[in-house]
């Protein structure tokens, strides 16, 4: 019987935040990823770190080496916030994945610690928080034959909800996509042993993830002018709630201005299936 490859899941969310996310009717951010997992690799195994909480037991470098593979959740932390061990530990966690050399894959805050584990730097965007959908993202001509975007389309959108920024591109990180909003959209990371590639928009979201996180949000988005107030953005969380249930439905996709990119599994997630197919499994056979 062959052992199954077993993964790392960190989810830096406190457990308030994920309180919160829960009471607005989404997903876990572990839980995301888990199901990213299972969909693609089935028979994978994974253990569930919650980064965040009181006494948590942070994986040694040799525990890490262990894994297939680490996956890096998004998080509502600060990454230049050092003070606060939870920041710390998880960019020390970081920087031993790439002394052992185990292959990573994160979302948002997860290119935000690829980033600064290597040596880059991460800063608020002056234009403020990117929200919703990522429009235009681009590939650069890096991108083109790397096989992290094998079959992605050359532009497309992608799921986002950021207020900080890549904005210091590691040695050894090739920067992969980017848009009018974020500069740094995808990344590859190659150092020291290890190899990390990282998106700041989310592949494991869907549709109705992003309309339960507009709801969880609804405070601060109200209050940044993304919505004149609940029933402005009841409206559109009611019209995605729709297109997720009906994801054929030509008026929606018009109004909302969604395609393919966005709805459909295979090309939304490509970047995760390419890590697992192009790095984990490689690896697994050495």
């Amino acid at each position: 019987m062959t052992t199954p490859l077993r993964f790392l899941i960190i989810d830096g969310y406190p457990k308030q935040s994920r309180d919160d996310l829960q009471a607005a009717g989404m997903k876990l951010a572990w839980e995301l990823y888990a199901d990213m997992l299972a969909q693609h690799l089935p028979d994978a195994a994974y253990d569930i770190l919650l980064a965040s909480d009181p006494d948590v037991e942070i994986p040694s470098a040799k525990d890490l080496s262990a894994q297939a593979g680490i996956i890096w959740t998004g998080c509502n932390l600060s990454i230049n916030d050092t003070k606060n061990p939870s920041v710390s530990g998880q960019i020390d966690m970081a920087r031993d994945a790439y002394e052992v050399g185990v292959p990573s894959f994160g979302s948002c805050w997860g290119i935000q610690i690829a980033a600064v584990a290597a040596g880059g730097k991460v800063e608020p965007n002056p234009r403020g928080r990117e929200m919703g959908l990522g429009r235009k993202i681009y590939l650069t001509s890096e991108a083109h034959n790397h096989p992290m975007f094998e079959g992605k389309p050359h532009v497309f959108e992608g799921f986002v909800t950021h207020d900080d920024v890549v904005t210091e591109v590691p040695r050894g990180g090739v920067l992969l996509a980017g848009n009018g909003f974020a500069r740094v959209q995808a990344l590859a990371v190659t150092h020291k042993k290890g190899t990390f590639w990282a998106t700041q928009y989310h592949c494991e979201y869907n549709l109705h993830e992003m309309a339960r996180l507009i709801v969880a949000r609804e405070k601060k988005l109200v209050a940044a002018g993304f919505f004149r107030g609940h029933e402005d953005l009841m409206h559109l969380v009611d019209r995605m709630e729709a297109l997720a249930g009906e994801p054929n439905r030509k008026d929606l996709r018009w109004q909302l201005a969604i395609d393919d990119d966005v709805l459909c599994d295979s090309i939304r997630q490509c970047e995760f299936v390419n890590w697992i197919n192009r790095l984990v499994l490689p690896a697994a056979e050495r």
